[in-house]
């Protein structure tokens, strides 16, 4: 009977023994994991990754020269409201806008915030202003509008070409300020010498900003600044006429209309310090025109060759059989 209780008592210890471990829970290190009200796991602040602490991820959107990027966009948005009658608010503008070009740059090497996303956004911005600029010297000056819709679209084309054969020739990783001198000497110092670059970009922009101011100011370049006002253009403004008192119409003004009109020619100014302005940047503007024409060959030609050599490595073209 002992012998028998004894034996019970082994296999009720030995079923306690394997309850017990069965229940043990689980240790996992509360250093690296955590769990959440639902019962998952849940990375803590703390966790490792090889090793390492983990960094925040950085949001790149709020990075110091995107952020100016954004401030040149609001500049250059307000200076176009302004353009058809504010000469000097609009010029003013304008000027800070492009002036601001530089400073994000250095904002981007001294805080290390270099990113793809700014150096799009900031070539996007500039080609952008300066189209808009010269769309209202197009209608300024008719007779020369064929001129400054050719200066628009080589700048568009030679600008995305470029962009376009650095990531398809280049890789992903590659700058397109990162021209080889083989390819050509004038546009590696053009892009690799931070004088010549912002010398190039503000005496270009400072030509077509001359040319704003003229014709607001030259009766040689805008013959209508001596034409009267006409009779029913006075009509419309005299005493007693009808007026739109809204709100918006308030904020907006209407930029064709007579008023507006005589408003420009209230804002007139003399013209000789524009032409000393145009007279001093045209050369540099007229380098800058041939470094977009260069830029478009030169870009033209690399994505030639590429096409050159996956053609021989396709085997193409393939010989048939006659």
């Amino acid at each position: 009977m002992s012998e028998r209780r004894t034996r019970r008592q082994a296999a009720m210890e030995a079923a306690a023994v394997a309850a017990s471990t069965d229940e043990t829970p689980i240790k996992t290190d509360e250093a690296e994991v955590t769990m959440n009200g639902n019962a998952q796991p849940v990375a803590s602040s703390d966790a490792k990754v090889d090793g390492t602490p983990q960094e925040p991820q950085e949001n790149i959107f709020l990075f110091w020269p995107n952020i100016i990027g954004y401030f040149r966009i609001v500049l250059a948005i307000a200076s176009l409201y302004y353009m058809p009658l504010h000469p000097r608010t609009c010029s003013l503008l304008y000027s800070i806008s492009c002036l601001l070009d530089a400073l994000d740059g250095y904002a981007a090497r001294y805080f290390e915030q270099s990113t793809k996303f700014g150096a799009v956004l900031d070539m996007v911005t500039d080609r952008c202003t300066t189209s808009c600029l010269l769309v209202f010297l197009s209608s300024a000056f008719p007779r020369w509008a064929i001129v400054f819709q050719g200066l628009i679209s080589i700048d568009f084309a030679s600008h995305y070409m470029h962009m376009y054969a650095t990531l398809a020739m280049g890789g992903s990783n590659t700058s397109h300020k990162n021209v080889d001198k083989s390819r050509s000497w004038l546009l590696n110092l053009y892009y690799t010498n931070k004088t010549v670059l912002f010398v190039c970009c503000t005496l270009n922009e400072l030509f077509f900003i001359a040319l704003y101011l003229l014709s607001f100011s030259s009766p040689l370049l805008s013959p209508q600044l001596l034409q009267p006002l006409g009779q029913s253009k006075a009509a419309a403004i005299q005493t007693g006429a009808q007026v739109n008192s809204s709100a918006l119409r308030q904020l907006f003004t209407n930029p064709y209309s007579a008023g507006a009109l005589e408003l420009a020619r209230a804002n007139k100014m003399d013209s000789t310090f524009p032409w000393i302005l145009a007279g001093i940047s045209a050369p540099v503007m007229a380098l800058k025109q041939f470094l977009n024409v260069l830029q478009l060959v030169k870009a033209s030609r690399w994505l030639a060759e590429g096409d050159v050599s996956s053609r021989v490595e396709a085997g193409l073209p393939k010989k048939k059989d006659v």
